[in-house]
């Protein structure tokens, strides 16, 4: 059987061996009632590395982030956060159809704002405005190409909006890639956000599952709203088991992802149609000259590799635990034999 070489998102990833060991043999109980003693030690966990008092586990970071929006707004506020967010371009609007705020969107040029950018926009405390109160911030940037949110712009911004009364949550989706990048603890990276969500089931391999971090009265409301969304889960710990176990034993090996992402990404400069953006993490985004990015994708499923398309002319690729060099030097070579194949027919 052919190997598919899967480069369309670190979601992707299937559970290892030993992964599925840990589900398999998990002790559980009913979450919902908080007796599952699994889904207990990795909050406990999450709590433990981000310096937090209490941790959430949640089915989705969708609905991490949702939750978040939800406890810090009231109906009628406004959500300040930048243009490209995954927050404002890939939750279905659920901030307005479940919180009732709206987004103040920034445009930026590699995804962070600064707080010069975010300033102008807070309104001012007159009856008749909404009100803003809640910044939300992504890093890494997921469709900035897994960039890297400079660690003194995120000080300044959380700084300067506690002193203005307004809260901060952060998109930390893959912060575990930050860490890894910069050699910064999860817990210095993230130290002063109001809360967190990171997931589980991108970079660190599980299946299932994300986090959010805070208070415990934040987290006490949290759960709250987990519920009145349908994510209270029941012997879930068959799926916390997968968490800790990532948590445990996938976090220092990101740095193959981005080294491997560096190759993909040097390889690729090397064939003439493509523009490639600068690569910080796992996640490389490149555009073509010429061929049409849905073209691309179809002659490369047909090679078995599969591709995501963002654009017309712009593709996502993302490195992972299930994809090695071997693979990927396969799928540059098939890139550029599809890119000469397309100009030729």
């Amino acid at each position: 059987m052919k190997r598919l070489i899967d480069l369309r998102s670190d979601t992707v990833t299937r559970p290892t061996a030993a992964m599925r060991r840990a589900m398999a043999e998990a002790e559980v109980g009913d979450d919902v009632f908080g007796e599952d003693p699994t889904v207990n030690r990795l909050q406990e966990r999450a709590a433990q590395l981000f310096g937090r008092e209490a941790a959430l586990f949640v089915p989705s970071g969708m609905m991490g982030n949702q939750i978040a929006l939800k406890v810090h707004t009231q109906p009628g506020d406004e959500v300040i956060l930048e243009e490209a967010s995954h927050i404002f371009n890939a939750e279905l609007a659920m901030m307005g159809a479940f919180s009732g705020v709206i987004p103040r969107p920034v445009v930026t040029e590699r995804g962070f704002m600064r707080w010069e950018q975010i300033e102008p926009l807070i309104r001012p405390k007159v009856y008749y405005y909404s009100q803003t109160t809640l910044i939300c911030l992504e890093n890494t940037h997921n469709f900035k190409g897994g960039s890297l949110y400079p660690f003194d712009w995120v000080c300044e911004i959380i700084e300067r909006a506690h002193a203005r009364g307004l809260r901060v949550h952060l998109d930390g989706a893959r912060i575990f890639n930050a860490a890894v990048a910069t050699k910064r603890s999860v817990k210095e990276l993230t130290a002063d956000f109001d809360s967190v969500m990171f997931c589980l089931s991108k970079g660190l391999g599980a299946p299932v599952g994300s986090m959010l971090v805070g208070s415990r009265e934040f987290i006490e409301k949290a759960r709250r709203v987990r519920k009145m969304l349908g994510g209270g889960m029941r012997q879930a710990g068959i799926l916390a088991a997968a968490g800790l176990y990532a948590l445990e034993h996938h976090i220092e090996r990101l740095k193959e992802d981005h080294e491997n992402a560096q190759l993909l990404a040097q390889e690729l400069r090397k064939i003439e149609e493509i523009s490639s953006e600068p690569v910080e993490t796992n996640i490389i985004i490149f555009s073509l000259t010429r061929t049409p990015a849905e073209k691309l994708v179809a002659a490369l499923k047909a090679r078995d590799i599969l591709i995501h398309a963002i654009g017309p002319q712009k593709i996502r690729l993302v490195t992972h635990l299930d994809v090695n060099r071997s693979d990927l030097l396969s799928a540059a070579r098939a890139i550029e034999e599809s890119l000469q194949n397309y100009q030729n027919y």
